[in-house]
């Protein structure tokens, strides 16, 4: 997808689709982190630490739980 920058005041506005914002489960509320790296724009939504906790939780369940078949995978 290929976006262009709209003017807003004195400062330019990108504009992210309902879709994006939806499959992130970002609102108007979601704080938003803004980064570069010299040559990318990369803005991710901002979460809390007890929903990483819970998401790394239940990664490391499912590694654990079906390591033999990833590793097949990964071959």
């Amino acid at each position: 997808m290929i976006k262009t920058l709209t003017a807003h005041g004195n400062s330019a506005a990108l504009i992210i689709d309902k879709p994006i914002l939806e499959l992130l489960d970002i609102t108007m509320s979601t704080p938003l982190k803004i980064v570069t790296d010299g040559r990318n724009l990369i803005i991710s939504p901002v979460r809390d630490a007890r929903r990483d906790e819970l998401f790394r939780s239940a990664l490391a369940k499912v590694n654990e739980e079906h390591e033999s078949t990833l590793r097949k995978l990964a071959e």
